[in-house]
């Protein structure tokens, strides 16, 4: 990500930075003196309904899969397993990159039925008198 393209999500979708929200807060966990003052969990916000970045169907697809994660509108990722800021916002807006990426995918065509081969259905049928002849063999004699 460069300051000046913005996030890069697909070859055609980047977020401009404007449409981005950042905040910074204290971590919990270690990080030695400075965990008390230093600001490295990053939040990052985006605004999925009014973004520009998106089209209409893009919009509408990110926010029916993402339905959960989505409130109010907006997305929010957090990153804090880093002790320093600037890798918490990099692993934040990777994230989220990700996670719009997993979203745009275009749905997969839907499976069209065909109907079993009469090979298939033939080779089917052996393996079932072959396993019942088996079976039957294992069987005592009757006398």
């Amino acid at each position: 990500m460069t300051a000046a393209e913005g996030l890069r999500v697909t070859s055609s979708v980047v977020v401009p930075l404007g449409e981005l929200s950042w905040r910074f807060s204290r971590s919990s966990g270690p990080g030695g003196q400075g965990v008390n003052t230093t600001d490295s969990r990053v939040e990052l916000t985006f605004d999925v309904g009014m973004s520009t970045a998106l089209t209409a169907s893009q919009r509408e697809r990110v926010l029916n899969r993402l339905g959960a994660r989505v409130v109010g509108g907006s997305v929010t990722v957090v990153a804090s397993e880093h002790r320093s800021q600037l890798r918490n916002r990099d692993a934040a807006s990777a994230r989220l990159a990700q996670l719009l990426r997993e979203a745009l995918v275009p749905p997969a065509r839907a499976r069209r039925a065909t109907r079993p081969t009469l090979g298939s259905k033939r080779r089917r049928l052996d393996t079932k008198s072959q396993r019942g002849q088996v079976k039957r063999l294992r069987r005592p004699p009757a006398d």
